[in-house]
């Protein structure tokens, strides 16, 4: 089976997805005439110009509800328009989860995109963080539009980078001058010392630096406080060592941890917190079923629970 595209725009109302997706289409570099199903998931107050060559083979259809969103939907929407590629223009108040979870088997993100009004975006973060954090967490590009020049670029990049560390972030003042954000990030701790030392309130940056390139934890050795918690499931001398980490709600704490190892007669009592100090390897574990973070401990220090037991990114 082919992998079907997908470019998924999505952003709140009047954030610019229309504008773009229509002169997406009509850049021939992107366009020869490929019949694309174009889902709408919301109506803005600019329409698509579909008298415009570029339009000829684009078919628009429109989802109402973010129920009507089924794996059923979609794929008779791909056979009835016979769709060599999908772009979406995605409702912010809608999860994605709803739309990736409908996407018939062959179909494929291929880039997603994040359209954000830069004279909104604080107050919605700051309302609607959950929706924000939702939208952020799998864009590969986030653009401020009218991004004026009173407001600061650190105010959003921290936002932006607290949520994804990965996505490239574009400023577009009223007038459309474009400037590509290359505000640099240094983690909060020297990755090339003899000893990494977390710092209790770096947690979470060191989780997710280390989910995001583990092979670059490979044979480090590592400082650091978390809860060990000990499963049935596991062998004699492995246990799971973290911290509970919240990405934008409380809705959303989980436990982030990796697998710890520890001769069998040395083992932490289950849900007590410690300062360990560990070696780390990437390595494939029965645990993972792939490859992943185990860290061998070299010295284990029982410690009272941190001031915050949740790990937050700021």
């Amino acid at each position: 089976m082919e992998d079907l595209p997908v470019y998924l725009f999505t952003g709140f109302l009047e954030a610019g997805k229309t504008r773009f997706i229509q002169e997406t289409l009509e850049d021939p570099r992107f366009n020869n005439g490929e019949r694309t199903l174009l889902l709408l998931c919301e109506e803005g107050e600019l329409e698509y110009e579909e008298g415009l060559a570029c339009m000829e083979n684009v078919f628009v259809e429109t989802i109402e509800h973010e129920s009507d969103l089924t794996p059923k939907v979609l794929d008779y929407l791909e056979k009835k328009h016979r769709a060599e590629r999908v772009m979406v223009e995605y409702n912010g108040m809608w999860q994605l989860s709803s739309f990736y979870d409908s996407m018939p088997e062959a179909w494929v993100i291929y880039q997603e995109f994040l359209f954000i009004d830069a004279g909104t975006f604080l107050s919605y973060n700051a309302n609607m963080r959950g929706l924000m954090v939702d939208k952020l967490t799998t864009c590969e590009l986030a653009v401020f539009n009218r991004f004026g020049g009173e407001m600061d670029k650190m105010d959003f990049h921290k936002i932006v980078r607290g949520i994804n560390r990965r996505t490239a972030i574009i400023y577009e003042s009223p007038e459309g001058v474009v400037e590509y954000d290359d505000i640099e990030d240094p983690l909060p701790f020297d990755i090339n010392a003899p000893l990494i030392v977390v710092g209790d309130e770096d947690y979470a940056v060191w989780y997710r630096d280390v989910s995001e390139e583990p092979e670059k934890y490979h044979g480090k050795t590592v400082e650091c406080l978390g809860m060990a918690v000990i499963n049935s499931r596991f062998q004699a001398g492995n246990f799971a060592f973290g911290r509970k980490v919240m990405t934008c709600c409380e809705e959303d704490i989980q436990f982030a941890s990796f697998l710890a190892q520890c001769a069998p007669d040395k083992m932490p009592e289950n849900k007590k917190w410690y300062r360990l100090r560990f070696q780390m390897e990437f390595k494939f574990h029965k645990l993972y079923g792939r490859k992943g973070p185990v860290l061998t401990v070299c010295a284990m220090e029982e410690v009272p629970p941190p001031k915050e037991a949740v790990a937050t990114f700021y």
